[in-house]
């Protein structure tokens, strides 16, 4: 009898179509791009600048996720009105943040509060309380945002062309400061 031999299979084909297959991977895959956090923060203050205590609101988060803002336990649903009210300083009050006339171009004479929003979460919170509390944030900001330019243009920040919006940010300035996490657990 005569012995059968078995075909081989060509590798080297094989080697080929699998390299143009990673190719093809490669080219048409989209990598997901990390971004962080937007944050404009406000100027360092130059040596003669002094940092008014009443401009300054403190927002901290414990390890047991507790929300502190500017020294009153509170929940994360009445975080937003407690900084709309701070920012804007509707009655003047001597504890709430200053308000300085600046005249911006295209707009003219308008009080632009220097209110800051210090930010400040203990190691043990948790991300997703720190998300929550981060976009209260900004929810009150973006309101106060929208209540500005509904009066003035008629229109939502958002609707609004890139000029008019940049007006609307000089008007409503986004201060936000983070520090760093450490500690903050209240006795």
């Amino acid at each position: 009898m005569a012995s059968k031999k078995t075909p081989e299979i060509n590798g080297g084909s094989m080697a080929d179509i699998s390299f143009l297959m990673l190719i093809f991977f490669l080219m048409v895959t989209t990598m997901d791009k990390e971004e962080g956090l937007s944050r404009r923060l406000p100027p360092i203050p130059t040596e003669d600048q002094k940092v008014n205590r009443r401009n300054i609101i403190q927002v901290k988060i414990n390890s047991n996720d507790r929300l502190f803002a500017g020294n009153e336990l509170m929940d994360v649903s009445q975080l937003k009105d407690k900084i709309k009210e701070f920012l804007l300083n509707p009655n003047d009050d001597p504890n709430l943040p200053e308000k300085e006339m600046k005249t911006i171009e295209g707009y003219g004479e308008y009080p632009v509060s220097k209110g800051v929003i210090s930010l400040q979460n203990d190691r043990g919170t948790t991300y997703s309380k720190y998300i929550e509390v981060q976009n209260e944030l900004i929810r009150a900001v973006n309101e106060i945002r929208d209540e500005f330019s509904m009066v003035t243009y008629g229109k939502k920040y958002a609707k609004l062309d890139e000029d008019r919006q940049e007006i609307v940010r000089k008007a409503i300035p986004q201060n936000i400061s983070e520090a760093e996490p450490k500690d903050v657990k209240k006795r």
